[in-house]
């Protein structure tokens, strides 16, 4: 297919369209991130190029990665099989069934992060609300890792911008399953996993935000991520406003275009910011901690 670059294929592996598969035993997931066709990445710019793509061998690898966790009450059954997508499900003991993607490549807009969204439309009755329901209960965790980076070196690079993140899921801050280390702080003292960013060897895992209630959110969030994690770590002496234009877009489609809202939310993350780094809780942000 290479005049058409990657196709992301089915296994064909049963276990990986299996429901009732008992928690932790999921099978494990592929690494999507590399492809061998140069028109997957050809539409990418120049810097794009460099900074998001490394040359291996005979693969283009892209040097971030992501992966999801869509937490649901319940699945739709007709639609439980394997996914593109996912690695597979398993029972969750706080919201009911949780599906896990694969490592997905974490990109810039082209040909190739593309595919990955017609992944996200193809598991629509997994993802979506109105096919699979989920509540407040459920969580939408996220993991994300750079090439060269341990996961506490990528906290450290990520930590000055992620009030936006805080911002947006201000609510599950005093969620007891990711509420301790709220400062993001790689000295954090104690031995729990219900951390807001939970240290996983090369992979860090958000786990403040919330449930995934449909494809658009996925995406939105994908993006999210991806200015997160390129701003951080190529434009490491960037200003926070600078990145801040950055994700408004993202952030108006997240709210329908409502200026107001995004306003309200992008100022939020400042003061978010301020609390991450220095420790400094205003009012505006002290009822959410």
């Amino acid at each position: 297919m290479s005049n058409n670059g990657i196709v992301y294929g089915l296994t064909g592996e049963r276990s990986r369209g299996d429901a009732d598969t008992a928690y932790h035993r999921k099978p494990a997931p592929l690494f999507l991130n590399k492809t061998k066709y140069a028109i997957d990445v050809s539409g990418l710019k120049k810097a794009d190029q460099r900074t998001a793509i490394k040359f291996d061998g005979e693969d283009f690898v892209s040097k971030f990665t992501i992966g999801f966790e869509v937490e649901k009450n319940q699945l739709n059954r007709s639609a439980v099989r394997e996914y593109e997508l996912f690695c597979g499900f398993e029972r969750d003991s706080s919201c009911g069934y949780e599906a896990v993607t694969h490592v997905l490549p974490l990109l810039p807009a082209g040909k190739w992060r593309t595919k990955v969204f017609d992944m996200m439309h193809k598991a629509e009755k997994i993802i979506d609300d109105r096919f699979s329901p989920s509540d407040k209960r459920c969580g939408g965790h996220i993991t994300i890792a750079v090439d060269g980076l341990d996961a506490f070196d990528l906290r450290d690079a990520i930590r000055g911008n992620c009030g936006i993140v805080y911002a947006l899921f201000r609510h599950r801050l005093d969620n007891y399953y990711c509420k301790n280390n709220n400062r993001m702080s790689n000295g954090y003292p104690y031995d729990t996993r219900y951390q807001i960013t939970l240290a996983k060897g090369d992979c860090l895992e958000f786990r403040l935000p919330s449930r995934f209630e449909s494809v658009k959110q996925m995406m939105r969030r994908y993006e999210l991520f991806y200015e997160l994690v390129d701003f951080s770590i190529n434009k490491p002496n960037g200003s926070h406003d600078a990145f801040l234009r950055r994700v408004k877009p993202i952030i108006l489609s997240m709210y329908n275009g409502d200026e107001g809202k995004v306003e309200s939310i992008l100022s939020l993350s400042k003061h978010f910011r301020a609390y991450i780094l220095k420790g400094k809780m205003s009012t505006e942000i002290m009822g959410y901690l």
